[in-house]
């Protein structure tokens, strides 16, 4: 007989409950404030994965406004994966860093696509080299004209209002109403134009108060990677727009390609883009991850019955378990755990959490929401949504067939190009987090850390 012979017990969400215990916490009083990573917090443990039928930039901004965060995922070019993070660092902030500009110059229909294409209303007009600002276009400014070959000289409102940057919302708004606009142009010391105050922008800043924002009032975003040179290719192009978080993912992330990827991406940016690592299932393949520089870590490998990687290749780990292991090396190390695969509604979530874990992907929940990539189509009396609306509804290929793309990469969940519409993403989420909150109250647990050192399990 093999000497490794011994099989080990291992359980999935499924084959355990929750403990309830005494509890005076009430489900209005819970905070769901969470680390994301080492360094990056978010006010609900919520993350939509980086696939694509999940994310995209309408479904990350949704999300950060939410207080999760959203994956860009990669299957697509370096330059579309770099726009789509740009439109969700440009949607809002306490100014726009670095606005697109014109010259006076430019043409009246150069200006018109620009505001199409970013979707913005209002563009500032600036002299080169100099980039000292002369004027505004807005969509006010081009209402009924036709003449589009003119130059934006002849269009635009020379009055501008100018601030430095660091202006209080409250002063913004006061100035806008004095001045009856909407925009305001950041300048440096020099009369340079380094940003854009907007009206929207402040309104937005009041309507999303649980928002996951960076320092500069922008929303949170991440993007999905995979290893070796394409990976750190599209690393650096997206930190440089301002990335938030890189997730390097892999079917198994304990090997050199990956360990090597967060090694190079780490060395080059050291502080200024947070890097998780994933998947894996075992302390040593987790501990091997942080060492090379991953400031969180994704679990998951086979987690569920239907998993692709248990039917084609009989291999897996129960997700429970994953977690708990993972946990319990990741605590000592100071660095997060997050879950990915296995949670199909607020249940597995609340165990997911009382694991350890501090966040957890979601897919299949979340991809047939309105802000998911695809269209809503009609067939056969139900509504779906689709990537391709041109397919019929069919199950994708169980191994990837992108070109560069892991060799070992199965479709975890088997996802059909036909997918239910579940409506708003909104929805979606404030329905996990009602479960949550109220398994925190079971459990008598204040926060997420809370829950994590109260939580206690029973086999069914």
């Amino acid at each position: 007989m093999k000497p490794n012979t011994k099989i080990h017990e291992a359980l999935g969400f499924d084959d355990v409950l929750l403990m309830p215990s005494e509890s005076n916490v009430k489900p209005a009083q819970i905070s769901t404030k969470t680390r994301l990573t080492k360094t990056i917090e978010l006010n609900i443990p919520l993350i939509s994965a980086g696939r694509d039928n999940v994310t995209e930039s309408a479904m990350a901004i949704a999300m950060a406004h939410l207080g999760g965060l959203g994956i860009i995922h990669n299957n697509m070019t370096l330059g579309k994966q770099v726009e789509e993070v740009r439109r969700v660092k440009r949607a809002e902030g306490n100014f726009v860093q670095n606005p697109i500009t014109v010259s006076p110059d430019t043409s009246v229909a150069e200006a018109v696509d620009l505001m199409m294409t970013y979707k913005i209303s209002g563009i500032p007009v600036v002299e080169s080299p100099s980039q000292k600002v002369v004027g505004i276009i807005t969509h006010r400014d081009i209402r009924f004209f036709e003449d589009y070959a003119k130059p934006v000289s002849e269009l635009m409102s020379k009055e501008v209002i100018t601030v430095k940057a660091g202006l209080a919302p409250e002063h913004a708004k006061k100035l806008m109403h004095q001045h009856r606009i909407e925009k305001l142009v950041v300048v440096d010391a020099e009369g340079r134009c380094v940003g854009l105050i907007t009206v929207k922008d402040i309104d937005k800043l009041s309507r999303w108060p649980l928002a996951a924002r960076d320092s500069h009032g922008r929303l949170r975003v991440g993007a999905a990677v995979g290893t070796g040179k394409d990976a750190f290719d599209r690393a650096m192009a997206m930190a440089d727009t301002g990335l938030d978080v890189v997730f390097i993912d892999a079917a198994n992330a304990h090997s050199r390609d990956m360990l090597g990827t967060i090694s190079h991406i780490r060395q080059q940016r050291t502080s200024e883009v947070q890097i998780v690592a994933g998947n894996v299932v075992t302390p040593e393949a987790a501990r091997s991850l942080v060492d090379a520089g991953a400031d969180a870590v994704t679990v998951g490998i086979g987690a569920k019955e239907i998993s692709a990687s248990r039917r084609v290749a009989g291999v897996g780990m129960p997700q429970l378990k994953a977690v708990l292991d993972v946990v319990d090396q990741c605590e000592m190390m100071g660095t997060p755990v997050i879950v990915d695969g296995g949670i199909y509604g607020s249940a597995e979530l609340a165990k997911a959490i009382g694991a350890g874990a501090e966040a957890a992907i979601i897919g299949w929940l979340l991809s047939g929401t309105d802000e998911a990539p695809g269209e809503i189509v009609h067939q056969g009396g139900s509504v779906y949504k689709v990537v391709n609306p041109t397919a019929k509804p069919q199950h994708r290929l169980p191994f990837s067939t992108t070109p560069g793309s892991d060799p070992c990469r199965l479709d975890e969940d088997l996802a059909d190009t036909s997918i239910p519409y579940r409506g708003s993403v909104e929805h979606m989420v404030k329905h996990l987090i009602t479960g949550l909150r109220a398994a925190m109250a079971y459990t008598g647990s204040q926060d997420i850390r809370d829950m994590i050192e109260r939580a206690e399990f029973v086999r069914k």
